[in-house]
């Protein structure tokens, strides 16, 4: 599949008007919402959900909502494969399931940040320590006095490779290694915040190389998959579940200038281009750092539920209580990201919320998570006791979820 978006038109796909013909319920939802969660609160979010879809931006949603530890919602709406704007249709299409594992994109930076701190946790790295002292080859062109703190809080000064890259490049993890250890910054690492899309997460995986000599997927299913007992949650997905991935569209409204130009400077390219690359086969056999964990809802929102529970998951510490508090502390005073140009507040690896409107809905100062690839939103709010993952497969910038998205999120902020 291809992407082509069309210049006049919302690029939506058709939502049929009963859609508990494309709903299916996971069976470890808590049947009864008394104790957790009232009924009318639960009605009112799977009703925002169903708004949400109904904007036909998504072909696919998959939704799992934690409260106090219980599994309240865990469901899914529409298609994994073969139905997206001006490409196939409903009658040939995969139904999409709460099993369907999908990319969590930038949202994997959560993940590799936690496996760093998981090294800084078993005192085998400090992160004060500049990267050079474990990657020599880094510390030229003025990048010597880079720290893994700067990496983590996107302030490293490379927030994109400058030369034109090859989008082929993003399979060939060990050249992009090179090239960035070769990189020049365009800033002085610390001084300036700017959102490091792709190209951190590949100096903390190499870091992780290094340090640990196994590879960010070895070290990340010992560390969370097997304890945790994850199915997929991990960079790349198997052959044997390629089969139930859910593919992504180019959706909403073509960008143009400026808003070309601004994703450009993030993505390292169109809006196309990023899907198409994401659809890739080969995108699912290579380890992207931060950008290619795969998972379903329910999994994204189990390891945000861990850490909101301090490391702890079923009676198993999977990181050190003050590892993850260290890891969700605020890093800085809010800025403007010179990047996404948008007020940030940032830890070492994480989104954070903020009062009195956030990325995660009103008066959330306390949450702590991260996006993905515009409009996938994972994470944790210790003041509502929930976690949270909408997965969605539309990758659209403009359109017309732009009501139905907010609405949302105030509507998991105040009824939770």
């Amino acid at each position: 599949m291809v992407s082509r978006m069309q210049l006049t038109s919302l690029n939506t796909i058709k939502v049929p008007d009963d859609l508990g013909s494309i709903l299916t319920v996971a069976d470890n939802e808590v049947p009864e919402y008394t104790q957790y969660l009232h009924a009318e609160a639960k009605g009112k979010i799977w009703q925002a959900v169903e708004d949400l879809f109904r904007t036909g931006v998504y072909p696919a949603i998959t939704f799992c909502l934690r409260h106090q530890g219980q599994i309240v919602l865990n469901r899914s709406l529409g298609y994994a494969q073969g139905y997206g704007p001006h490409y196939g249709g409903p009658e040939t299409a995969t139904p999409v399931t709460p099993d369907s594992p999908i990319c969590l994109f930038s949202a994997s930076k959560v993940v590799t940040a936690m496996l760093v701190h998981w090294l800084n946790q078993e005192h085998l790295i400090d992160m004060n320590d500049p990267v050079s002292h474990y990657i020599p080859e880094y510390g030229v062109h003025g990048k010597k006095n880079a720290t893994i703190y700067h990496l983590l809080t996107h302030r490293g000064g490379i927030p994109r490779i400058e030369d034109d890259v090859n989008p082929e490049l993003l399979f060939d993890e060990a050249t992009v290694v090179k090239m960035l250890c070769a990189a020049r910054p365009v800033s002085r690492s610390g001084r300036r915040v700017a959102y490091h899309a792709i190209t951190a997460g590949y100096i903390l995986g190499e870091l992780i190389r290094r340090v640990t000599g196994r590879s960010p997927r070895a070290l990340l299913d010992e560390v969370v998959c097997k304890p945790m007992g994850m199915r997929h949650f991990n960079y790349g997905l198997e052959p044997e579940y390629r089969s139930l991935v859910i593919e992504n569209h180019a959706t909403g409204l073509k960008p143009v200038f400026p808003m070309d130009a601004y994703l450009y400077n993030i993505l390292g390219g169109s809006l196309e281009l990023a899907v198409d690359i994401c659809n890739d086969p080969r995108f699912m056999e290579v380890i992207v750092p931060a950008g290619n964990i795969y998972a379903t809802a329910e999994e994204s929102s189990r390891f945000f539920e861990m850490l909101r529970q301090g490391g702890q998951f079923a009676g198993r510490q999977i990181f050190k209580p003050e590892t993850v508090q260290r890891a969700i502390l605020e890093a800085q005073r809010p800025e403007i990201d010179s990047s996404l140009l948008l007020p940030m507040r940032y830890s070492m690896g994480f989104m954070l919320g903020s009062k009195p409107l956030g990325l995660y809905g009103p008066n959330t100062p306390r949450a702590f998570g991260h996006l993905g690839f515009t409009n996938i939103f994972c994470w944790a709010d210790p003041d509502r006791q929930t976690s949270v993952a909408l997965m969605t497969s539309g990758k659209a910038l403009l359109g017309p979820h732009l009501l139905a998205l907010p609405k949302l999120l105030w509507t998991l902020s105040t009824q939770t």
